[in-house]
């Protein structure tokens, strides 16, 4: 009786330690992941040809519905409009409180080019297709179709998460395209129709901010968004555990995991790409 209470006391007392080293572990399991699967998508493009066609179909065209009206090409068209609108409304607000308004179509290309289209699709990829993505892995491994896999010398990795990373970072070059289209159009309505700006002012000012390498380094943080959405996806279905219900539980993980992701990525890459003092093309500002 004696030994039960100590062992239990023993258990209590090392349950934060405990939970510590699982989380540390898990940790690495993940990093270890990202790192075998970036490492072997060359592999995978070469030798999985065929099957990355097929991600790329099933995520333009199938279930996941990239690219097929009402899929995630839809929903990142609504919210680019949503995102842009009000960014429309306090740029208007903020500039008119000095005097600036005229400058509204050069924050509306910096803005939207590089934080707001680049973010807003990412999340939607990471919303639509990367639990998707969650799902299908993790519905193998709770099925053992994965220790199949492995069993047949066929390389689990590049196969599930290599295919399905290279899938997301072509995919993801139209909807990007369609998101910043989308919130062009919202702020200048806002804006020039609705705040009665006037448009050839705006549209100055807006072409002169804009320029061709901006277009290209938004593009990259998309492209980078769309990778480690899929890697992070990925990784939770790899692992994931304890049935069905334990598949939607690494779904949820992977989806918080991805947004936080995109955040901390987001200024990293603004930082990196754009310098920690930005300049404003055409105004040597």
């Amino acid at each position: 009786m004696v030994d039960i209470d100590v062992r239990h006391r023993l258990r209590r007392v090392t349950a934060p330690a405990n939970h510590v080293a699982d989380g540390l572990a898990s940790v690495g399991r993940h990093v270890t992941f990202y790192c075998k699967t970036i490492a072997s998508m060359p592999f995978a493009l070469i030798h999985y040809r065929k099957h990355v066609l097929a991600q790329i179909s099933e995520v333009s065209f199938g279930t996941n519905s990239v690219l097929s009206g009402g899929g995630t090409i839809g929903i990142v068209f609504a919210m680019s409009l949503a995102a842009a609108m009000m960014l429309g409304v306090e740029t208007q607000r903020g500039l008119e409180l000095v005097g600036m308004t005229t400058m509204s179509g050069m924050l509306s290309a910096i803005a939207n080019t590089r934080e707001l289209a680049p973010v807003v699709v990412a999340i939607a990829l990471a919303a639509k297709v990367g639990t998707g993505f969650t799902a299908q892995v993790g519905a193998m491994r709770i099925s053992d179709e994965i220790d199949a896999l492995d069993s047949m010398a066929i390389r689990s990795i590049p196969f599930l998460a290599g295919t399905r990373v290279l899938a997301a970072m072509v995919c993801v070059i139209p909807i990007y395209m369609i998101g910043l289209l989308a919130s062009y159009l919202s702020t200048r309505l806002v804006l020039v129709t609705w705040g009665g700006a006037s448009a050839g002012t705006y549209d100055y000012y807006f072409h002169l901010a804009l320029a061709p390498e901006d277009l290209l380094y938004s593009a990259l943080k998309a492209v980078v968004f769309a990778a480690v959405v899929s890697l992070v996806h990925c990784a939770y279905g790899y692992y994931a555990h304890g049935g069905p219900s334990g598949v939607g539980q690494a779904a949820g993980r992977a989806l918080r995991t991805a947004i936080l992701a995109i955040g901390i990525l987001d200024v990293l890459l603004t930082f990196a790409l754009w310098g920690l003092v930005p300049e404003i093309p055409g105004l040597g500002i």
